[in-house]
């Protein structure tokens, strides 16, 4: 694998560390296999045919197919070439001059079952063609350096030219946005695609349980009838009846089948939350339920309000008054719903951690949500929490872009930033807060129920 240089903010896939493992489409298919295991980080093989490029097999399309009844003895000693026809499948080509972010978006937009495929990169010189392969998690990661690389040379701008700090200021504030539009489209794309792979085959699961619990009462009532009419079974059937219990069956079949219903009945309110909070689609505002962007926030965020290892569990208060049904972005909300509640979140487990450290008993955690109809046409969402509060000193820093408290790789900096801009800039609303150290601390959002002005005009 070649070794990569430092990244500048407009690297392309030529600087990145690449595979240049290229085998011939006639060599027996165990050289694939040894291939795979000299390198167990090689995310696929160049296939060439007289040293020319004839395609790519990767890693995980290969051991897939190889675990496959009778695989091994069918593809071991024919030629690649064999294998590689039941492989076939889109590859993603690209130019070595490709920038990463650009690169990166392109990557996202595959396929689920293609996303992970490794990217093959065509690399030109004096007139001559090669290809080489990268791993898409390479590319996921120095896309990743993007942002600190942005902040690096964003310092530096500052540090060289004061008097352009109003400028540097808007700067940030458009790179913010930028971040979180590529951040939201490849999330929304990603949930609403999860919900629906899990959607599909949920409906049928579900869809069926009527017909079985149907078919159930038939059989149960077929089998009290026989035992009515045939009162004295053969000693085969006693002996029948008796090992397999059918007393217990016919109790516990109904109660196994209703359990069942519970469970994908939880599943597709999981669905519906995913698809609710994604809303990936909705490019236009709509006129929404807020209640319904939080209850689905809150079923997200389920595994970290449950008891956990070291950490109690975090009580949700709902105190929802009567709202209207508002005019807004609902999967920009939603995002502003997450930031508050996770870093409320992040606030009690840090109450929780010094009460480890210290041996002390934990407290109560509680995350209160109020929401209300306010005058005027307006209404409002508190989200409040019993954790540490905030520290007066840094208390007006908090909507500052690139802002954190948390340690290096918990957070960015960019949560409330954002979060006030889609408040103040998308719906004409304002976003506050008050917080007690020691105490806790509660954000305000207050939202008009009908956008006056077309929030897109202001950007």
């Amino acid at each position: 694998m070649s070794v990569q240089g430092a990244l500048e903010l407009t690297a392309t896939l030529g600087e990145l560390p690449v595979w240049e493992t290229h085998i011939e489409a006639i060599c027996p298919g165990r050289n694939l296999t040894a291939a795979f295991e000299r390198e167990p980080l090689l995310p696929g093989v160049i296939l060439t045919q007289n040293h020319r490029y004839r395609g790519m097999i990767s890693r995980r399309r290969y051991f897939e197919r190889m675990s496959r009844p009778y695989s091994q003895e069918i593809f071991t000693r024919r030629p690649i070439e064999i294998l590689y026809s039941f492989l076939t499948a889109d590859h993603l080509i690209l130019a070595e001059n490709t920038p990463i972010v650009q690169a990166t978006r392109i990557a996202l937009q595959r396929s689920p079952e293609l996303v992970y495929e490794p990217i093959i990169i065509q690399f030109k010189s004096a007139g001559a063609e090669t290809y080489k392969l990268l791993d898409f998690h390479q590319l996921l990661l120095d896309y990743s350096q993007i942002p600190d690389l942005a902040m690096q040379h964003l310092q530096q701008t500052e540090q060289g030219a004061r008097i352009a700090e109003a400028n540097l200021r808007k700067l940030q504030n458009n790179y913010a946005r930028y971040l979180q539009n590529e951040k939201m489209a490849s999330l929304g794309q990603l949930v609403a695609g999860v919900a629906h792979e899990i959607n599909n085959p949920m409906n049928f699961i579900h869809g069926n349980i009527k017909h079985l619990v149907e078919y159930n009462q038939h059989l149960l009532r077929l089998i009290q009838l026989y035992q009515q009419q045939c009162p004295e079974p053969t000693g085969a059937i006693k002996t029948a009846i008796e090992a397999i219990d059918l007393d217990f069956l016919q109790a516990d079949i109904p109660r196994l089948l209703e359990s069942m219903k519970v469970g994908s009945d939880r599943i597709r309110q999981i669905v519906l939350s995913l698809r609710n909070f994604s809303r990936s689609d909705e490019s236009e505002f709509k006129v929404v339920d807020v209640h319904q962007g939080i209850d689905s926030t809150l079923m997200i965020l389920q595994h970290r309000l449950k008891a956990r290892l070291h950490y109690p569990p975090i009580e949700v208060i709902k105190e929802y008054g009567h709202l209207p049904l508002i005019e807004c972005f609902p999967g920009q909300l939603n995002q502003v719903f997450m930031n508050i509640l996770v870093n409320a979140i992040d606030a009690l487990e840090d109450v929780s951690d010094r009460s480890t450290a210290q041996g002390s008993d934990h407290h109560l955690d509680q995350i209160t949500i109020r929401t209300s109809f306010q005058d005027a046409g307006w209404i409002q969402v508190a989200i409040a929490d019993n954790g540490p509060g905030i520290p007066e000193s840094i208390q007006q820093r908090i909507f500052d872009p690139f802002f954190t408290t948390k340690p290096v790789g918990k957070g960015t900096g960019m949560g409330m930033s954002i979060s006030h801009q889609i408040i103040s800039e998308r719906h004409g609303g304002r976003l506050s807060f008050r917080s007690t150290p020691a105490t806790g601390t509660e954000f305000l959002i207050q939202l008009p129920i009908h956008l006056g002005v077309d929030p897109l005009a202001q950007i």
